[in-house]
């Protein structure tokens, strides 16, 4: 490791030209580019080659402002009809003060570590035929791919909403990155996905300033964090056939895999994990320090529900003619598309037990009152202003009451079953298979902390289990 200001570091080499890697571990990392228009993502051909999808956590199935261009909750990456991508080519030792110079030229990428206010190093890259870049980040310029803004996570109870905990609007105070990541697929089969930190600019540089992790490598080459970094956790077997947590790592500039800082944004990087790579799989998450993006491959996606599938299923649970057990009124999932107004013929749940009832304005043990309120909602039904602990009629649990709404995101189920359970405490319906999983996997929050968290608003999952089993009650005729 080359510290900032070392005698090692202000005397290298003037130039040296690089291996097609900063990579040992990899052929060829490369370090991509701006962007293509966003069409160049969808092509309109009839079977176009489909890298893999990124969907965003916290949101069920769109941003609550709505998808808008490259500003979505979920992102196909495709074959573009160019190559895009570049690697690195070239390194130079430069005075920092001439640094701006050195990165006169507009149509070459570049990545710029300073070392000290007198030394920095360049490194330039060459066109790359063989890959696809994508880069994801907060900014909405023609480069970013796709436009990513925080996710609002939840520590208490569930929402009303089918999946707007995160507004799609730009935070006041953002923790990504503008350039946070870049993604790089290969053009032939087996169209491996790789994940590096940091993207190119509208002037196609990176720049590591003077307080950024850096350090030279032991072949000579620079590699560097971000601030804030890009985590990325792989599952420790096949997300869909044996859904398991893997362990959370941070990825380099140079796609090098490392053990966490002790806080994000910590100089000191992490240990460098020699037998990991920044090879993306099924079911790999990416958090940006901010939003956590999921991962899925084709052969993956091809297990998940589709939105007809879904909707299907919701017709499935409605022929049932589910009943409440006290009211004997039938109760019914409101449509896919109405995910922001409760219904009055609305499942509830208690959290507790798992029985499912329809509303009712009773049973409080606390917050009695004011909670007994009731809240005219634009889907023609009531609901309480405020849910607090309720008493279930059927076994006299005591716990949170609330509203069941189903997981409208296909891409982040494991696999089509029937929706049969509940995320505690915000009432995400999904299968069980798919409760199970992500009901073990910790989320990053915050600078050093992890929390397992409803995948389809982001809510931090309570309880023993992180989820329910519903309890229905069929029609007594």
């Amino acid at each position: 490791m080359v510290l900032e200001g070392s005698s090692e570091a202000l005397c290298p080499p003037p130039s040296l030209e690089l291996r097609p890697s900063c990579n040992k571990n990899q052929p060829s990392p490369p370090l991509g580019s701006g962007s293509q228009s966003h069409d160049a993502l969808c092509p309109e051909d009839k079977e176009p080659i489909k890298y893999g999808e990124l969907i965003v956590l916290g949101h069920n199935g769109s941003l609550a402002s709505g998808d808008k261009g490259r500003r979505r909750s979920r992102l196909a990456l495709y074959k573009r009809p160019k190559a895009n991508g570049v690697r690195p080519d070239v390194i130079h030792n430069v005075s920092t003060p001439l640094v701006s110079k050195a990165l006169s030229n507009k149509s070459q990428h570049s990545i710029s570590y300073t070392l000290s206010r007198s030394h920095s190093v360049i490194v330039e890259y060459t066109h790359d035929p063989n890959t696809d870049m994508f880069q994801i980040g907060r900014s909405t310029e023609s480069m970013i791919d796709f436009v990513v803004t925080d996710t609002a996570s939840s520590g208490g109870g569930g929402q009303g909403q089918g999946g707007a905990n995160g507004e799609g609007g730009q935070s006041a105070q953002s923790t990504i990155s503008r350039y946070a990541c870049r993604i790089m697929c290969e053009r032939s089969a087996p169209y491996t996905a790789r994940i590096y930190a940091a993207g190119f600019d509208s002037s196609k540089n990176i720049f590591l300033g003077e307080r950024a992790a850096k350090w030279r490598t032991s072949d000579g080459l620079m590699d560097g964090l971000t601030t804030n970094g890009v985590l990325v956790m792989h599952p420790a077997g096949e997300f869909v056939s044996e859904p398991a947590p893997g362990v959370w790592r941070e990825i380099s500039v140079c796609g090098n895999v490392f053990a966490l800082r002790e806080t994000r944004s910590a100089q000191q990087r992490g240990k460098l994990v020699e037998n990991e790579s920044n090879m993306l799989q099924d079911g790999s998450l990416i958090d940006l320090c901010g939003a956590t993006l999921l991962w899925r491959t084709p052969s993956g996606l091809r297990h998940t529900p589709t939105l007809k599938q879904l909707e299907s299923l919701r017709q499935e649970l409605n022929a049932a003619r589910p009943q409440c057990p006290v009211g004997f009124n039938t109760l019914a999932f409101p449509s896919l598309a109405q995910r922001a107004t409760i219904d009055k013929k609305q499942p509830w749940v208690y959290m507790n037990c798992g029985h499912v009832h329809g509303y009712h304005n009773w049973g409080y043990r606390k917050e009695k009152a004011g909670s007994s309120a009731m809240a005219l909602t634009g889907g023609g039904g009531t609901a309480p202003a405020t849910t607090g602990e309720r008493e279930c009629p059927m076994c006299r649990g005591v716990g949170p009451y609330v509203p069941l709404w189903l997981g409208c995101e296909g891409g982040l189920y494991l696999d089509a079953g029937p929706p049969t359970h509940a995320f505690c405490p915000c009432g995400h319906v999904c299968s069980e298979k798919t409760v199970q999983g992500w009901s073990q996997i910790p989320l990053p929050h915050g600078t050093h902390a992890f929390h397992a968290a409803c995948p389809f608003c982001g809510t931090w999952l309570t309880g023993e289990q992180g989820h329910i089993k519903l309890i229905f009650q069929g029609p007594v005729d």
